[in-house]
C-alpha cells in the first residue's frame, strides 16, 4: 500500500466508522473502484483505533466518570448506586457478544463476508430496518434512562456488524432507536460502546495490519490510522449536532442508493 493509498483509506476510514453507513463497506468499496487491493480486516481494525482515540478524547470526562464509578463501585458496596457505575457495568456487557461472535466468526469476517454482494445487501436491508427504527421509536428516553436490557439489545445488535455493510453505528443506533431512545442519546451510547469493541478489535490484528510480507506495512497503518483519528473527531461532533434536529433519513437514502449502485457494477461486470 503506497501512502497516498494509507491518507485516502484513512480519511474514508475517519468520515464513515460513527456515521450509519459502514466505513469496512467503504474500505472494501473504495479500494474496488479504483482498482486497489482489498486493505483487509487488519488495517480496517487497527485504523479504527485512531477512531477510538478520537472518541477517547471527545468523550474524555464521561469516560473518566464511568472508569471511577465503576472501580469506586468494584471496591466499595456504597458506590455501586451511582449512574456512572451502571454505565461501567452496561459498556462491559454490550461489548461481550461482539467479542463471542468475532472469535466464533474470524475466518468467515475476513473472507466470505467482505464479497461486495454481501455489502450490497447489507447496505439495503440495514437501510430498511433504520427506516422502520425511525417510524416506531418513541425516542423519549435519556441516558439516564438505559437499562442493562438495554445494554444487551444494543450490544447484539453491534455484533452483527462483524458483517460489512450492516455498520456498527448503524446497527447500535437502529437498536436505540427501536429501544426508545432519543437520536443523539443512542448515538452518544453508540459511542461509549465503541471503545472496548474497537480497542479489543484493533488490538487483536494489529501484528497482522503492520507484518511486512502479509499486511500492508508499518508507514502506511500509522498514517492511515492517524489520518482517520482527525476525520473521526470532526465527524462525532458534526453527526451529535446533526442528531438533535434531523432524523436518520439522509443516511438511509444513501445507504440504498450506495446498495443498488454496487448491485449495477457488479451486474455490468465493471467491479469483481
Amino acid at each position: 500500500m503506497s501512502l497516498f493509498e494509507a491518507l485516502v483509506l484513512g480519511l474514508v476510514q475517519g468520515l464513515t466508522e460513527f456515521l450509519p453507513i459502514s466505513s469496512t463497506a467503504h474500505l472494501r468499496i473504495v479500494p474496488a473502484l479504483v482498482g486497489w487491493d482489498d486493505p483487509g480486516v487488519a488495517f480496517t481494525a487497527v485504523t479504527q483505533l485512531g477512531t477510538v482515540v478520537a472518541v477517547l478524547l471527545y468523550f474524555r470526562h464521561d469516560l473518566w466518570a464511568v472508569a471511577t464509578g465503576f472501580t469506586a463501585g468494584l471496591r466499595r458496596r456504597e458506590a455501586r448506586g451511582s449512574a456512572d457505575y451502571r454505565m461501567g457495568w452496561y459498556l462491559v456487557v454490550g461489548t461481550v457478544p461482539l467479542g463471542v461472535f468475532g472469535l466464533a466468526f474470524h475466518e468467515q469476517v475476513g473472507t466470505t463476508a467482505r464479497d461486495l454482494t454481501v455489502i450490497a445487501t447489507t447496505l439495503i436491508l440495514l437501510a430498511v430496518v433504520l427506516l422502520v427504527a425511525e417510524r416506531v421509536g418513541s425516542r423519549t428516553r435519556g441516558l439516564e434512562d438505559v437499562r442493562m436490557r438495554d445494554a444487551v439489545v444494543v450490544g447484539l445488535a453491534q455484533a452483527t456488524a462483524l458483517v460489512p455493510g450492516v455498520s456498527r453505528a448503524g446497527a447500535t443506533l437502529t437498536a436505540g432507536l427501536f429501544l426508545g431512545m432519543q437520536r443523539d442519546v443512542a448515538a452518544r451510547f453508540s459511542f461509549l460502546l465503541a471503545v472496548p469493541a474497537i480497542v479489543l478489535s484493533g488490538l487483536w490484528e494489529v501484528r497482522d495490519a503492520v507484518d511486512a510480507d502479509d499486511g500492508v506495512g508499518l508507514a502506511p497503518t500509522l498514517l492511515a490510522t492517524a489520518v482517520a483519528f482527525v476525520a473521526a473527531y470532526v465527524t462525532i461532533e458534526a453527526l451529535l449536532r446533526f442528531l438533535a434536529t434531523h432524523s436518520t433519513t439522509v443516511f438511509i437514502v444513501y445507504r440504498v442508493l450506495l446498495g443498488l449502485l454496487l448491485f449495477g457494477l457488479l451486474g455490468a461486470g465493471l467491479i469483481e
